[in-house]
């Protein structure tokens, strides 16, 4: 749990502990950046501490980010993935 001080009272907030690349770091900043309804404490290059309470809602906010900014590749026969 987190602490944040207001006029000498202290309010607990649940935390989770997410770890993930920079890059994904960044846009869940950029997301928190835009309401700062999410992220309690930014740790380190790859950890973040994000208000439990709006994890799930944080994840779907962050799929629909990368549809809009990660390319879908269909049906291509030379990419690695379908390799079996």
């Amino acid at each position: 749990m987190s602490d944040k001080r207001s006029k000498g009272n202290v309010v607990a907030v649940r935390g989770v502990l997410v770890e993930c690349d920079p890059s994904i770091k960044s846009i869940i900043l950029n997301l928190d950046h835009e309401s700062n309804a999410y992220v309690i404490e930014d740790l380190d290059e790859t950890h973040l501490l994000v208000k439990e309470n709006t994890l799930q809602e944080l994840k779907a906010k962050l799929e629909d980010r990368l549809k809009e900014t990660v390319p879908v590749v269909e049906n291509d026969s030379d990419s690695d993935r379908d390799v079996k």
